[in-house]
């Protein structure tokens, strides 16, 4: 075996970190869903979700938010043979995606907010708004990550032997993509 090389089986910290990270913010969003859920199970006057927010719009914005996931992938399987190029373009059409996705969130927010749905009005404001807001934050969190691989892209950082940022940025995204479903079918669908 080529001594310049690791070890399969020795471990790749930054991958292990990402993956203890995902688990306590798991942890959180978990939280936050069974609050929503005794929340709302304990409330007789809990309003029909469908009938105050906009499904078809927020149906629009997860896929936006899953073709997302698509181009990481993308990103990530273009790096992995080299193509520096596609990688760029992938990070592009990534952030495109999850900046798309905060966009149409902000104008859903900002319509909610003018029909008067707010925090102090209404349990059911509080939790639409933490939970879309906790999740909004790792959004734009994942389009700044993003952001700094594609800044490191253009300094030359990534080749075919040295991708392993890009993996553990997609593990991110990939995790968000993953909460939003979730809040979506608890908040939005159910």
């Amino acid at each position: 075996m080529d001594p310049a090389q690791p070890s399969p089986l020795s471990p790749n910290w930054g991958k292990i970190m990402m993956w203890l990270f995902l688990m306590s913010d798991a942890m959180s969003f978990a939280g936050l869903l069974c609050a929503y859920a005794a929340v709302r199970m304990s409330n007789p006057l809990w309003p029909v979700p469908s009938s105050i927010l906009g499904v078809p719009l927020t149906a629009l914005n997860t896929f936006i938010l899953i073709c997302s996931s698509v181009t990481m992938v993308k990103a990530v399987s273009a790096i992995q043979k080299g193509d520096v190029a596609g990688l760029k373009k992938f990070l592009v059409f990534t952030m495109l995606g999850g900046t798309a996705f905060l966009s149409i969130q902000a104008y859903e927010w900002t319509h909610l907010i003018r029909e008067g749905l707010t925090v102090q009005k209404s349990l059911f404001g509080a939790t639409f708004f933490v939970l879309t807001g906790f999740h909004g934050c790792h959004v734009f969190s994942g389009v700044v990550y993003l952001g700094c691989i594609l800044a490191a892209t253009f300094r030359g950082r990534y080749s075919a032997q040295r991708w392993e940022s890009v993996e553990i940025v997609g593990l991110y995204w990939h995790f968000v993509d993953l909460i939003w479903i979730l809040v979506f079918t608890f908040v939005y669908l159910i």
